[in-house]
């Protein structure tokens, strides 16, 4: 006998609950999807997980999505799995959803969140136009590209990306621009420089590294050839190479702030000729990133 919570394993579409059937389309344009409940929040941990008995899942702030088989730790559940999305799991939360929600970072995109007309209208005259979806009290700005998220950048300004989730809301007007340079800074604390640094990616230094081995040029640039041979000799699971070697070339050359945007992209570049598109470029630097928490 079936239970009236299970979730049909090869459901029509037709048969679902309505939100569901809108994470499943979600799922497979590429962007992690949820169950919110009322309020726009995300279901509570499971048991197991519940006030932090789990440890507080020290890999939620790695590149990977929970583990629990029900919709647990916030944005962590958002998934692209739809055996995941269909489980008996997660059909009591399905059928209670009150909306959906999505992981704009794991889809490499970024939400500007304009919460009031001021808002609006700094951003109609500050950032590029992109593609806009309109919301409840204002509108939500998406780029391609991924940052970590931030709330209260300015007045009525949240940042949606890394680590955070956004209400669907459609698929809105516009085409999607490029993430700005003024988007990201928005979350840079302004601080006093005796001189102008040149354009590195941003992340901690580990204690120790009192001497960086980058100051050779010879030893990052060897690192970087190393990595555009070994994506562009790759015969199959190109995906995988891509992601590996990205978290190789951060493992090795991304702490101390030698790493250009220059070597990012000879990296992308190598990555794009074996036929990844800018999107899944900027997903698996990402994802390289997050799993080594920078």
């Amino acid at each position: 006998m079936t239970h009236p919570t299970d979730i049909p394993r090869d459901p029509t579409r037709a048969a679902l609950p309505a939100h569901l059937r809108t994470a499943l389309q979600l799922a497979e344009l590429g962007l992690p999807a949820m169950p919110l409940r009322e309020g726009k929040l995300p279901f509570g941990n499971c048991r197991t997980c519940n006030d932090s008995a789990c440890g507080g899942r020290p890999h939620m702030l790695a590149a990977g999505p929970c583990e629990c088989p029900a919709p647990c730790h916030g944005w962590g559940a958002a998934t692209t799995d739809p055996d995941i999305l269909t489980s008996p799991e997660w059909a009591r939360a399905w059928r209670q959803a009150a909306a959906v929600a999505y992981h704009p970072g794991g889809g490499a995109l970024t939400v500007v969140d304009l919460d009031n007309p001021g808002a609006i209208a700094w951003a109609r005259e500050t950032l590029p136009a992109t593609k806009m979806v309109t919301t409840t009290r204002g509108e939500h700005w998406i780029y391609l590209g991924t940052m970590t998220s931030h709330n209260g950048v300015r007045p009525g300004v949240d940042i949606k990306s890394a680590w955070s989730y956004a209400r669907w809301l459609g698929p809105g007007t516009g085409r999607m621009a490029l993430l700005p340079d003024a988007v990201r800074a928005l979350a840079v604390k302004e601080v006093t420089v005796a001189a102008p640094a040149p354009a590195t990616v941003v992340v901690p230094v580990r204690p120790g590294d009192a001497v960086c081995r980058h100051r050779s040029p010879a030893y990052l640039e060897r690192g970087i050839a190393m990595g555009e041979q070994r994506i562009t000799e790759a015969a199959s699971v190109i995906h995988a190479t891509v992601y590996r070697t990205f978290l190789a070339v951060l493992s090795a050359h991304g702490w101390c702030g030698c790493l250009t945007e220059n070597h990012i992209g000879r990296l992308f570049t190598a990555a794009q000729a074996k036929g990844e598109s800018p999107r899944h470029c900027e997903i698996a630097w990402t994802n390289a990133r997050m799993k080594l928490g920078m």
